[in-house]
């Protein structure tokens, strides 16, 4: 895979994922535009992640069915669509409508992923993943910036109709950039789910990877959906534009983990596993620091999000490598662990912050990071101690 090809399909990663998280930055300025209840906000904020589940559900293991560039191309075409309707909504119903369907046609970053790990060979397969996987988090934070600047200058609607713009643009990128799926024979989709559910009720490693993300991501959610709180109110008291500009702290982190994938490419995965998720304990400790000054907040959300990103890419490295027959249903599936995990991170900080302040999110935060290594020490047999690829003992 050439560099111009891992460009791509990180673009494609990034603005996909952008339509599911644009709203949160612009949320206030969305619901009053829209006649939006203030006490149903929560919902529009939400719908773009009930269709992402969905999607996993439903549309990720297609990725195991049909040609798999063919349908990046739709699903990309599809997301736009539900943007355009979110950006030109004329009021709440139809924006939810718009957003949640953006968001179940986003999940074609799974399909993304799964379709770089077949197309790479073995050696370069973490490299890639990596690479690619890292538009995730380029887009989940990265929107932050965007829509707070837009947001602010032209107005919310903007934001989306941007994001369906770069969709049509890169299903066309896609097409003529990729080189065509290389698998001779697919599954059915009944049985491809099936498969899918047989594995994730017996595959140790997969139960291991999922359980780590999970708290993984709970950690992160902790952070993102709450950082607004303590940076909104006194004594900083700022504004849209200057809290999203934090998500480029973030930013800086996740992208310096893509490292984590030729790492894993050389074997490492245990070691990378076990000092990220040291660090992602480590991180909460600067992250609770938010007076007199923000330098140890920053600090701690670099080191946040490298230590999530590369323990991402490495699960993924992984799962991809000892499924690569059903890589997106193995992959849709795993991911699910991630959005159940950052809705409870979401609940988690809101709830702790208006009871007792940033100390309880943080200490919240410290806590699952704490599960998620715990997890890893007692899942990491079914990991190979010198090897990438998944022992054959790992499936049960």
């Amino acid at each position: 895979m050439t560099s111009a090809q891992r460009t791509v399909l990180a673009a494609v990663c990034a603005v996909a994922v952008s339509t599911v998280y644009a709203i949160q930055p612009v949320l206030e300025a969305a619901g009053a535009d829209l006649g939006v209840a203030p006490g149903a906000l929560g919902w529009l904020a939400a719908a773009g992640q009930f269709g992402y589940v969905a999607g996993l559900v439903l549309l990720v293991p297609l990725g195991d069915v049909v040609n798999r560039r063919r349908l990046i191309t739709a699903h990309l075409v599809l997301v736009a669509v539900g943007a355009v309707t979110a950006g030109l909504a004329p009021g709440g119903p139809v924006a939810a409508a718009g957003l949640a369907a953006a968001g179940l046609f986003a999940v074609v970053v799974q399909v993304a992923v799964a379709y770089v790990a077949a197309v790479s060979a073995p050696g370069e397969r973490g490299r890639n993943i990596g690479a690619v996987t890292s538009g995730v988090v380029t887009g989940i934070l990265g929107v932050r910036v965007l829509a707070g600047v837009l947001g602010d200058a032209v107005g919310w609607r903007a934001v989306y109709v941007v994001l369906a713009l770069l969709c049509l643009v890169l299903a066309a990128a896609v097409r003529l950039c990729l080189p065509p799926d290389p698998r001779a024979s697919r599954e059915r989709y009944t049985r491809a789910v099936g498969a899918v559910a047989r594995l994730a009720a017996t595959d140790r490693l997969f139960l291991g990877r999922g359980g780590i993300a999970f708290f993984l991501f709970a950690s992160f959610g902790t952070l993102w959906s709450g950082l607004a709180l303590p940076l909104g109110a006194e004594p900083w008291s700022f504004g849209t534009a200057q809290i999203g500009l934090f998500g480029l702290a973030g930013l800086a982190g996740a992208l310096g983990a893509a490292r984590a994938g030729r790492w894993a490419d050389g074997g490492r995965t245990r070691a990378v596993g076990g000092w990220s998720l040291a660090g992602l304990i480590a991180s909460w400790a600067l992250i609770a620091l938010t007076e007199p000054t923000l330098w140890p907040l920053i600090a701690g959300i670099v080191l946040l999000d490298f230590a999530v990103q590369a323990v991402h890419v490495t699960n993924q490295h992984l799962l991809t490598t000892a499924h690569p027959d059903r890589a997106s249903g193995v992959i849709g599936a795993y991911m699910a662990f991630y959005s159940l995990g950052s809705a409870l991170g979401a609940v988690t900080t809101a709830w702790a912050y208006t009871t007792w302040g940033w100390w309880a999110s943080s200490l919240a935060g410290a806590a699952y990071a704490l599960l998620a290594l715990l997890v890893w020490a007692r899942a990491r047999s079914s990991v190979p101690a010198h090897g990438s690829e998944a022992a054959p003992q790992a499936r049960a």
